[in-house]
């Protein structure tokens, strides 16, 4: 059944969308991630716009971050305190990435560079994903069992910075600076690449900042809901880029996919779910690479500076 999308200005099989999002709702589900970071891609590979991806993407994130957050509220594992100084950060980066995405739109590269920003990140992410699931596997092998994690040292050049600040319910007395920046550096990401941002920020939080990993998923959920939807509403506004019909049949396949993946998800070790999500990203940074690498099909087309026909 095919079905127009009015921004993106293309028409796709509504089926086709609802797989999509069933797909992503499924890995979500199984790896415990928010799946903007694959989303948007699969979307550039079935002709969605980059600019229309990368704006509509963001609203699975929302609906999917909602309902895992409050799962966490009511486990009473998110820090709301430090969640704030994230958002703080968070909505800065945001108004900058948006920015920053418009001056690209307008100057018509907008497209190249959210691209290579996916291949970038997807294959820094992917390699290092995949060389510690590795690492972990043979060790486990070596010993016999699950190993025992190392324990970190909680105390570094974040604990001597000024600014302090008490997070009881992460248990830290720490600066707020690096905390505003991880908030930026975020925000920026999800206004340029419609994710969320947790593939970056839940490690920075962790061995950064050195939070409990029973509130950091929490606290990360806290800042990404309302930044990525600070920044669905700077891209509606701003570029229109927002496809209503779009989100909603990716919402519906998601929301069915997340179940059917958390089943799935318990069953595997997580060794063996880490490895297999960095060869996920891994094929899909390679898929990205390769279409910029060849000749297009058409190598010329019509349009605006902007990117709007």
């Amino acid at each position: 059944m095919q079905m127009y999308l009015p921004i993106a200005e293309v028409s796709v099989n509504a089926y086709l969308l609802l797989g999509l999002g069933g797909i992503v709702g499924l890995l979500s589900g199984m790896f415990g991630v928010g799946g903007g970071f694959l989303m948007t891609p699969l979307l550039f590979f079935i002709g969605i716009p980059p600019a229309v991806a990368v704006a509509t993407g963001t609203t699975q994130i929302v609906a999917s971050s909602v309902s895992a957050f409050l799962a966490h509220l009511r486990r009473k594992t998110v820090d709301i305190k430090m969640g704030g100084v994230l958002l703080g950060g968070g909505m800065v980066g945001a108004g900058l990435g948006v920015l920053a995405f418009n001056y690209l739109k307008a100057l018509g590269q907008v497209d190249l560079m959210v691209t290579l920003f996916y291949v970038v990140f997807l294959g820094t992410i992917g390699s290092l994903m995949f060389i510690e699931s590795l690492t972990a596997i043979r060790r486990a092998r070596r010993a016999g069992g699950p190993i025992k994690p190392v324990k970190r040292r909680h105390r570094n050049w974040v604990h001597v910075l000024p600014v302090k600040v008490r997070f009881r319910t992460s248990g830290l007395y720490i600066s707020i600076i690096p905390p505003v920046i991880i908030g930026i550096g975020v925000g920026i990401l999800t206004a340029i690449m419609g994710v969320g941002g947790g593939f970056i920020m839940v490690p920075a939080m962790i061995y950064l900042l050195g939070m409990p990993t029973k509130v950091v998923i929490g606290t990360s959920l806290f800042q990404i809901i309302f930044v990525t939807a600070f920044t669905m509403l700077l891209h509606a506004i701003t570029n229109q880029t927002v496809d209503v019909i779009l989100g909603v049949l990716l919402l519906l396949g998601g929301v069915i996919g997340a179940q059917i993946g958390a089943r799935i998800g318990v069953k595997l070790k997580a060794e063996q779910l880490r490895i297999l999500l960095a060869i996920l990203v891994l094929a899909v940074c390679g898929k990205l690479a390769l279409d910029l690498l060849l000749m297009p099909s058409e190598l010329y087309s019509i349009g605006e500076a902007g990117g709007r026909p």
